[in-house]
């Protein structure tokens, strides 16, 4: 599609609750976008545009630019993609409410092997560790992991791919250009993210990131991927919209499941027992969509230690169960001073993990 076409989406997408069934209508009617944005009232109603809608259009036209909002995108190093383009990620666009134009900053492609990494915000140790764990291995055998760069389970999840410098995409409710970025403090992972995949919105420059627009990017999350993961979730959490698109979408649900006594494990135990698959281990994930024939997996977990003294701490440390550093230099019989500066050193080569109040344990 022509750059010409791609303002006037742009420009259409501009104007609230135009949405994809607005702009299928439209695309139909219409021979081109340029022509639609010129059409009378009578035209956008003849479309099947309702009389409200198409009177917001015809008035708040006369106010956009289409050049000028184009501009303010290649400021932003915001790219556009419609579903009228070839290189339109092909998965998304299977499902009934694809996004009519997607905002990207960064690399999307058509055919990305991906799956979808979402759960609590408040996160748990045990939370913690799952998605590490599951993440990483993922990602580690080239598997994309799309998530919506919220705090929590979604940050864990694409910081485990950045650290192996591998690819992710994160789904944002709100515009993509800097300012509008949310959360605020996830604006430096999100750089990290353009330069290892990409960020991308279906929102123009400037929206900001309202709550009702968290549940309805969760169906690009479930779109873009073969299956979603929920790891932690309580019984009413917004996570469990991600699973009902994708159940929507005929995509497989995985869930980490929980302690009968923690509520951040509620919902995931109650999707396994509505039929989510199981997940212990990422075998039950690439089994169930059958990519272990379409790849040679690497095993992630073979971690060499540079001495001897590495080798103590990693024979002594769990990739489950973590031991606080007291407890590792009286096994070890090691100065907790000169323990604490190796873990530090081990922490940056990614072998072990503090993951909090002084607990490691051993990355997998």
């Amino acid at each position: 599609m022509s750059r010409a076409e791609h303002k006037f989406y742009n420009a259409f997408n501009l104007i609230p609750q135009m949405g994809p069934m607005r702009f299928a209508r439209i695309c139909k009617y219409f021979d081109t976008l340029k022509n639609a944005w010129q059409a009378s009232l009578e035209e956008f109603k003849e479309a099947g545009i309702e009389l409200a809608i198409a009177e917001r259009i015809v008035s708040r036209r006369k106010d956009i630019s289409p050049d000028l909002e184009m501009e303010k995108l290649e400021k932003e190093s915001i790219k556009i993609m419609t579903s009228a383009d070839e290189s339109y990620p092909a998965l998304l666009k299977e499902i009934s409410s694809a996004p009519a134009i997607l905002y990207y900053r960064g690399e999307l492609r058509k055919n990305d092997i991906a799956i979808g990494i979402v759960g609590s915000r408040k996160v748990s140790t045990y939370g913690m560790q799952a998605t590490t764990k599951l993440a990483r291995e993922l990602s580690g055998n080239n598997i994309t992991i799309v998530s919506g760069m919220a705090l929590g389970i979604d940050g864990i999840a694409h910081r485990e791919c950045l650290k192996l410098g591998k690819r992710t995409i994160a789904v944002l409710g709100g515009g993509i250009d800097e300012k509008s970025i949310y959360p605020t403090s996830n604006r430096q992972i999100a750089k990290e993210i353009i330069s290892n995949g990409a960020v991308i919105s279906e929102y123009p420059i400037g929206t900001p990131s309202l709550r009702q627009h968290f549940a309805i990017r969760n169906r690009i999350i479930s779109g873009l991927s073969l299956g979603v993961l929920i790891i932690e979730s309580a019984q009413s959490s917004g996570t469990l919209i991600t699973a009902k698109f994708a159940l929507e979408q005929n995509r497989e649900i995985f869930a980490v499941p929980g302690s009968i006594f923690s509520k951040t494990s509620a919902g995931t135990n109650n999707l396994i027992r509505l039929g989510a698959k199981l997940v212990t281990k990422v075998d039950d994930i690439t089994e169930e969509l059958n990519l272990n024939s379409l790849f040679r997996f690497e095993k992630t977990n073979q971690i060499t230690p540079d001495n001897d003294e590495e080798a103590l701490i990693l024979e002594n440390l769990s990739p489950d169960e973590p031991l606080y550093i007291d407890q590792l230099a009286k096994i070890t019989k090691m100065n907790v001073t000169a323990l604490s500066s190796l873990l530090t050193l081990m922490e940056i080569k990614s072998k072990v993990k503090n993951i909090g109040g002084m607990r490691y344990v051993r990355m997998s």
